[in-house]
């Protein structure tokens, strides 16, 4: 007999808990915190945003998907690494790769995130394999997830999101904090962040917000420390005219985590046994990390007149890396030895970005109508050095070296020698894309809202790599034209349905089998939801069903290089809400059903997505005792994340299980300026792996962080 889909399983146990009351909850939910890219404009219970639209925009009148945490509730949550930002919210797989010390890793509605993290509504570089930019979520005021393609507003940009990070910044009234922080794995913290007026000038303002970190990895042997600091000052220039100068340096160095384990002793039964989770298949005395970056840019609002306004922001990174780490191959060596593979890159990247933008608003007795024009250009500048064990060299050949075989439980790093992987491979980056965009945003008789925009881009990188055996070239020259449309009623009791269409692309370096230049792929998404947002309540419910498809992918197939004829699709279902259930009791809570398959080669099609749970379903609670205890709250958490499949072309067989996490929270406010707080992620320590492709990954364990903070 078929088994109902809401019968006694950890997925219907999860469910309930994260949804019931949630939907219970539905009249009586909380704005979004903070949206607006420059500052928050909170109108009741209306909030602004700007990543949406790249103009300030209520939400509840954009037809897109939003989601947004505010500064106040990752502090709450103790969120320390930019991948924990969204565990609960809907359409967001976080740390599929588990706790990665070296990057930042999220699936957005079946898509990987590589390429979609900006900052200020300017794209972050994630280039060359490991030339990552890493965020540092203490230096944020709060983070929005737009959800599905984006290329009408950022160009280039994967299917299923962007997620743009708003930096803290100048505030008109003097304020200040000073946080430390202790826990497990050796954690320690120090953050400081003053904010006011300069001297007792009303228009001009700075910030200053820097932070020490310290800690343990998940693996033996693993660390990092981390030094940020991020100055800002605003200056009103005129009574139409305002700048905001941004700023930031960071230095992350350590011995980075190797998260890569083989199914068998992790997912799949062993003779010898489990693998301990911290087993480090690298080399902890010989792998190093050292990242430093800057960022230096401006935002500039001017109000022409009444009608007109101009904005422009544009930035300029710099990111040095030396990256050395020993990993394993996915595959054992009988009986219980696995060969090992080394990456070796050293190098640094220039990039600048810059985004112009003029608006229009205008009004009739029943309209209002926003136009927005705008035009922006990035370039990276990448050169490095490469002596990984898989390389291609100048010729077009390419090969792999295996260094050593190690004990899979009991690894001898005394036996290592440093390996010799030849001439190294020279590597010269070049990319740059220029945009023009127009959207045009019409609300009629305060019930409807109707949008439509375009953009034109033109995108061109080249890889030229060289070595001791000659020399070579990959690259491209695309251009593409990207639209969006949607429409929104404005129901008077709060309930808003929408619908849109949006689309995306993605340039592809390499030659088909035709002889002719990769397509860029091509993503493109219908969505249809309903917001609710009733104006005599405090919150929201966002309900959403979405169909996101990226064509021109890459298989497989008789050829002897990839064809461009696989599709990737996902489809699903996102509920979202946030809300006080009391005026002590607060909730947040997601759940999101996710179908995501691909076409792997000619024999393997329509696989499902490995890493991408289908049911994922999380419910945080927030409680205030100050009428029991003054000053105390507590809160607590629970994610569910349903089953998970390995690659489809790979030797694993078994499907990862789910699992059930729980968060917790406490916090005194011992008076109005001290306050100390304890937060446990993974409670009952779960031991659990997070998920498979063609390696397997672990879970983080358990977290135990306890601050102390001082507010001025």
């Amino acid at each position: 007999m078929r088994r109902s889909p809401f019968s006694a399983t950890p997925l219907s146990v999860a469910i309930r808990r994260a949804l019931a009351v949630s939907l219970g909850g539905t009249l009586c939910v909380v704005p979004f915190a903070a949206l607006a890219q420059e500052e928050a404009v909170n109108m009741g219970t209306t909030v602004v945003t700007a990543t949406a639209l790249k103009v300030d925009t209520p939400d509840v009148e954009t037809p897109r998907a939003i989601s947004t945490v505010s500064a106040e509730e990752l502090e709450g949550r103790g969120v320390n690494k930019y991948d924990e930002t969204f565990q609960y919210r809907s359409g967001v797989v976080s740390q599929p790769y588990g706790n990665d010390n070296n990057a930042d890793w999220f699936f957005l509605r079946g898509f990987s995130a590589e390429g979609a993290t900006y900052q200020d509504g300017l794209r972050l570089f994630r280039t060359g394999g490991y030339f990552w930019w890493m965020s540092e979520p203490f230096g944020f005021e709060r983070v929005d997830l737009l959800k599905g393609p984006a290329s009408i507003l950022y160009g280039e940009a994967p299917p299923g999101g962007m997620i743009n990070g708003i930096s803290k910044r100048p505030t008109r009234e003097p304020q200040g904090t000073l946080q430390v922080e202790a826990g497990n794995h050796d954690h320690r913290q120090v953050g400081v962040d003053v904010s006011g007026p300069v001297g007792q000038r009303d228009d001009v303002r700075y910030r200053l917000v820097g932070l020490y970190r310290d800690g343990e990895g998940e693996l033996n042997g693993s660390e990092k420390e981390r030094y940020y600091f991020a100055p800002s000052l605003a200056v009103d220039v005129s009574d139409d005219t305002t700048v905001t100068f941004l700023a930031s340096v960071q230095k992350d160095q350590g011995v980075p985590t190797t998260g890569f384990f083989p199914a068998l002793g992790t997912l799949e039964d062993s003779p010898f046994g489990k693998i301990d989770p911290a087993t480090n298949f690298g080399q902890p005395d010989y792998d190093r990390l050292d990242q430093r970056q800057i960022a230096i840019g401006y935002e500039l609002e001017h109000q022409i007149n009444d009608t007109w306004e101009f904005q422009q922001n544009a930035r300029y990174t710099h990111l040095d890396l030396e990256l050395r780490n020993v990993y394993p191959n996915s595959y054992v060596t009988p009986p219980r030895s696995i060969s090992r593979g080394i990456i070796d890159r050293d190098g640094q990247y220039d990039a600048f970005n810059i985004d112009n933008r003029l608006i229009a608003r205008t009004y009739t007795e029943n309209t209002e109508n926003t136009l927005l024009v705008g035009a922006g250009y990035q370039e990276l500048n990448l050169n490095y050095t490469n002596r990984d064990s898989f390389r291609t060299l100048g010729d077009g050949s390419s090969f792999f070296t295996n260094i050593d075989t190690v004990d899979l439980y009991n690894p001898d790093y005394s036996a290592f020698t440093a390996p010799d992987t030849g001439d190294p491979t020279e590597h010269n980056v070049d990319r740059r894309q220029v945009g023009l965009y127009v959207q045009n945003q019409l609300r009629i008789a305060d019930q409807w809202v109707l949008l439509a925009g375009a953009r034109y881009d033109n995108v061109d990188s080249s890889d030229d790599f060289s070595d001791t055996t000659g020399s070579s070239s990959e690259g491209y020259d695309d251009e593409h034209l990207s639209v969006t449309a949607g429409a929104m009623y404005l129901g008077e009791n709060g309930v808003s349905p929408y619908v849109s269409y949006s689309e995306s692309f993605t340039p592809v370096a390499g030659i088909g089998p035709d002889g002719a230049s990769y397509e860029p792929l091509e993503g493109r998404q219908f969505e249809a939801g309903v917001k609710i947002a009733p104006l005599e309540v405090d919150g929201y419910l966002t309900i959403a069903a979405f169909d996101v498809e990226e064509n021109n992918t890459l298989i497989s197939t008789s050829a002897p290089v990839q064809e461009q004829v696989g599709k990737r699709r996902s489809q699903g279902v996102e509920i979202e809400g946030v809300g006080y259930l009391t005026d002590e009791l607060k909730l947040i809570a997601a759940y999101t059903y996710t179908d995501a398959r691909y076409d792997v080669s000619d024999a393997l099609q329509d696989e499902r997505v490995p890493l991408v749970p289908r049911h994922m379903a999380s419910a945080w609670l927030d409680y205030d005792m100050s009428r029991t205890l003054a000053g105390l709250s507590v809160g607590a958490g629970v994610r569910y994340i349903g089953e998970t499949v390995p690659s489809a072309d790979s030797t694993i067989e078994q499907n990862v299980p789910s699992t059930t996490l729980y968060d917790a929270m406490a916090s005194y406010r011992i008076n109005d300026s001290w306050t100390a707080q304890v937060n446990v992620n993974n409670l009952t320590d779960e031991e659990y792996v997070s998920g498979c492709d063609f390696y397997c990954y672990y879970g983080a364990s358990r977290s135990v962080v306890g601050s102390l903070k001082y507010s001025w």
